[in-house]
């Protein structure tokens, strides 16, 4: 089952700056545990055939301080636009069971909590990031431009291990409420991107 998607990315997690986990997944977070909301905003994109552009997903994970340890909690949302269709498909993707880069995550899983239709907005304006998912997550970050760096460049980590990409931009949390399949924290750092693509 071939598919593709194009879109951009959000996230934001508990670990203060900068997050051990985007360094490598085998450093202990700055906590002992790890959470984090992963938001996927597709723009374009296929599976199996089915159109999916439009549709975003969102993921929590609580994860423990070091991350390749496995038993990562998982709960998904997909917003509520999705027909049934786009939902099995998004789910099937999305958990790694299509391949992908998600495919490599799939063995730290432990526990998928529930997977829930909800409304999902994302909205990006400049460096500054929002979400909104149902009345459970609400959250801002914004990218990180260094003192000194005139051209208003953001800092980006480059060749870390991440499925989104290797090359990210880090961000800080501005505003955080994040309490969603039974997993509560405040977000701190933050990673987005503005164009990614994955197919399988």
């Amino acid at each position: 089952m071939a598919w593709d998607l194009t879109g951009s990315y959000v996230e934001t997690c508990s670990c203060e700056l900068m997050c051990p986990c985007n360094l490598s997944f085998d450093h202990g977070a700055t906590y002992d545990y790890c959470r984090v909301t992963l938001v996927f905003d597709i723009q374009r994109g296929q599976v199996d055939g089915t159109d999916i552009a439009g549709r975003r997903v969102a993921i929590i994970a609580d994860a423990p301080k070091v991350m390749t340890e496995g038993n990562w909690r998982l709960g998904v949302y997909v917003d509520d636009g999705a027909s049934d269709q786009q939902l099995d498909l998004l789910v099937k993707v999305f958990s790694g069971q299509l391949g992908g880069p998600m495919a490599a995550l799939a063995p730290l899983v432990g526990e998928i909590l529930g997977v829930e239709r909800a409304p999902i907005e994302v909205i990006d304006e400049g460096l500054r990031h929002s979400v909104r998912i149902g009345d459970t997550i609400d959250f801002d970050i914004e990218d990180i431009v260094p003192f000194g760096v005139e051209t208003g460049e953001p800092v980006r980590f480059q060749g870390m291990f991440h499925p989104v990409g290797s090359d990210l931009t880090m961000a800080e949390a501005k505003r955080t409420r994040i309490d969603a399949f039974g997993i509560s924290y405040e977000g701190k750092t933050g990673l987005s991107k503005s164009s990614f693509s994955w197919a399988a």
